[in-house]
């Protein structure tokens, strides 16, 4: 039955447009509560075939991943893929504003195909503040053969996703936010999905291992570093970077970064050491890199953190691209050159935090936003009016009172455009944008001008689809609107996501073109006001 699900799966997907010399893996996920004990206390976690955290997805460019998922959780649910840019398919991106939830019982089968990408990234869920219970796991997306490597093939691959993390039930955080209050502080850090000393990642002498790492929580930078080793810096959410040997690195929520870490200390056990950055009170963890031959356990103290909003900023702005090496194609990935373009569009987007009919809520640019009763991206389809309007949130801030709306912007393909995140609090912000990555071409505290064009990086920028804003600060990206299809543009600090700071980015051309946009799965579930149509 399962090999003729999958042979089903693989032909409504060819049938979307995808290319029959691409390869498919497939994967069956079933969906479930559990018990688990991450910080030593019994909890309901997700659970992806058992696991917490999920199993990962090893993948390498251009593969079809066929991911077939059996909800057994007695609500409904979604998963989405944070940096998988699902060209052309936003069918696919697994957000409410995109596609409907898989309900109860049922099963949904995602095709993503991970075009023209490499590197790493890592899935969650996206509904009902379920990422506070788990069901987030790893994705890797591994070069084509033929395509070289800017740096030796390590001994061993590891995953680790690091993220903050509360004691109490995700349902329980959820009503703190439904009834409009704030969270508590969170009560740890967990290292996939463990706590204290409780994660081993085993070396053997002399050999070099790649880390990749992930902030997967809901709201705090961390900071990484190990006892006695230094890191290489070497890929950031698909950008083979400049080598950078780095003792400690920041990595804010919603991120990844790969590193490499040789072997060449005296034979023991490790701190690996995780802080939160940017707090009052400072959360930290640990974990052990582990030497195959030896029982000698960790000594002494952990490293230490840094301390300083400027020395992350200079971290961040010392992250550059390495031009010499290949991308996903076999051809110098400094060879699109980003800054020789003309800018189309300017936006600004400021986020805000204001109490609205007696509740907590979050927004951008004075919009707070909240889900329709139709995924905005089926009503898009079916043409059906009422749902949400294109151009219910402006280009700027207009320092009016805050208020509710599903907040569309609409956005011309092939746009070159520049956004600048304006952050005036004194807490630090991570964006995400679905479906793109972007050049983050400048940040800087203060207020930003068109004058503060003259400090951008144009040569050599990283791109990815996460960045952060520090207090009281800014940073500008630039983003090639070459994916056509209703894109989620949100806060990574998940309580101010999922009470409103967020917004969908509608990026349309008349075309009906199947170069320029897949067409509607058959298997798509319909929802809300698109149920019962004819896809």
């Amino acid at each position: 039955m399962w090999l003729h699900l999958w042979h089903l799966a693989g032909v409504l997907y060819l049938l979307a447009g995808v290319g029959a010399e691409d390869p498919y893996r497939f994967f069956t996920w079933n969906v479930t509560y559990g018990d688990i004990y991450p910080l030593g206390v019994r909890q309901q976690g997700i659970l992806i075939n058992g696991q917490f955290p999920g199993p990962d997805i090893y993948s390498v460019t251009n593969e079809n991943l066929i991911i077939n998922i059996y909800n057994s959780l007695p609500e409904p649910f979604l998963l989405s893929w944070n940096g998988v840019q699902q060209r052309r398919n936003s069918y696919q991106d697994g957000v409410f504003g995109t596609t409907c939830p898989i309900p109860p019982g049922k099963n949904f089968t995602y095709h993503l195909q991970v075009k023209d990408q490499i590197g790493s990234f890592y899935y969650f869920p996206s509904l009902a503040f379920h990422k506070a219970a788990g069901g987030f796991g790893g994705i890797r997306i591994l070069s084509r053969p033929l395509i070289p490597v800017p740096f030796p093939e390590p001994a061993a691959d590891y995953t680790l996703l690091i993220g903050d993390w509360y004691k109490a039930d995700h349902a329980k955080l959820k009503a703190i936010l439904d009834r409009g209050h704030r969270l508590p502080f969170p009560d740890g850090i967990l290292v996939n999905g463990r706590g204290p000393n409780a994660a081993y990642f085993t070396v053997e002498p002399g050999k070099t291992y790649r880390l990749r790492i992930s902030n997967v929580g809901l709201q705090n930078s961390l900071n990484f570093r190990i006892q006695g080793h230094e890191m290489k810096l070497v890929e950031v959410e698909g950008v083979h970077t400049v080598q950078t040997m780095l003792s400690s690195l920041d990595i804010h929520v919603g991120q990844s970064y790969s590193v490499l870490v040789t072997a060449d200390q005296s034979p023991q056990n490790y701190y690996i050491a995780v802080s939160s950055r940017f707090t009052s009170r400072v959360l930290n963890t640990t974990a052990i890199l582990h030497y195959s031959n030896s029982a000698k356990p960790a000594s002494g103290l952990p490293p230490a953190a840094p301390t300083t909003v400027d020395w992350s900023l200079n971290q961040a702005r010392s992250i550059r691209t390495n031009l010499t090496a290949s991308g996903p194609r076999p051809n110098p990935q400094g060879s699109y050159h980003y800054g020789l373009i003309n800018v189309t569009r300017t936006i600004r987007l400021a986020n805000s935090a204001a109490p609205v009919n007696g509740k907590q809520r979050y927004g951008v640019n004075s919009v707070s936003f909240i889900p329709a009763d139709t995924p905005l991206k089926l009503a898009d389809y079916f043409k059906i009016e009422g749902v949400f309007r294109v151009g219910s949130i402006p280009d700027s801030p207009t320092g009016a009172k805050m208020h509710l709306d599903t907040s569309v912007m609409g956005a011309d393909y092939r746009a070159f455009v520049e956004v600048v995140f304006e952050n005036k609090e004194n807490i630090i912000q991570s964006w995400h944008l679905d479906g793109y990555s972007f050049f983050v071409v400048g940040m800087d505290g203060g207020r930003w001008s068109p004058a503060s064009r003259k400090q951008y990086n144009l040569i050599d920028t990283v791109s990815r689809s996460t960045t952060q804003v520090y207090p009281k600060s800014w940073t500008a990206v630039y983003i090639a609107l070459d994916n056509v299809g209703m894109w989620n543009l949100r806060s990574e600090f998940w309580a101010r996501q999922y009470l409103g700071q967020q917004f969908y980015l509608r990026v349309y051309t008349t075309s009906q073109s199947v170069r320029d946009e897949y067409p509607l799965p058959n298997n798509a579930l319909l929802c809300g006001r698109a149920e019962g149509r004819t896809p």
